[in-house]
């Protein structure tokens, strides 16, 4: 879809297609109420803007429209939606070894006891093996500093998404 077609969509649609790249309904709601955008890139900068003004219940409630990291089952079932997206961009990890995906598994058990949430990363040109290590190498993190690096991955998960929506 262009531009053009998202300013002209009815604010439900619109509202549908905005909650593919982001799953927080506050930033849905308040992105939509912006609308029309005379350029993508106003758009995509205010869609930052709003993010980052969210509150951290927010960010919670967009990480959870992820799957796990390698997580097949669940992009097929909860996230259909957006799993086309979700599958290209974890696509390295189709490719990982049976211990990788395994440590994967554990790790992200791990971290989601410790934090509360799942681990959020901009997958896309990753391997299976580099997402593994940037989930153990996080696990230390305090979880103020975890929370905000969380937050950082799901702005440019966003980004990416509205690109791909607007392609």
């Amino acid at each position: 879809m262009t531009l053009a077609d998202l300013n002209a969509l009815p604010p439900s649609s619109r509202a549908e297609a905005l909650a593919t790249c982001c799953g927080a309904t506050a930033w849905v709601t308040a992105l939509n109420q912006q609308f029309p955008f005379a350029t993508a890139e106003a758009l995509v900068t205010e869609a930052e803007r709003l993010w980052e003004a969210l509150t951290e219940a927010d960010w919670h409630e967009a990480f959870t429209h992820h799957p796990k990291i390698g997580d097949v089952n669940a992009l097929k079932a909860k996230f259909a939606s957006t799993a086309t997206w979700a599958a290209g961009e974890q696509g390295a990890v189709r490719q990982a070894s049976q211990a990788t995906l395994e440590a994967l598994a554990a790790s992200n058990a791990t971290y989601e006891q410790r934090f509360g949430y799942i681990f959020i990363v901009c997958a896309t040109g990753k391997s299976a093996e580099e997402m593994l290590a940037l989930l153990q190498a996080r696990l230390p993190n305090e979880p103020d500093q975890e929370i905000h690096i969380a937050m950082r991955e799901q702005a440019k998960i966003t980004r990416l998404r509205l690109e791909k929506l607007l392609a």
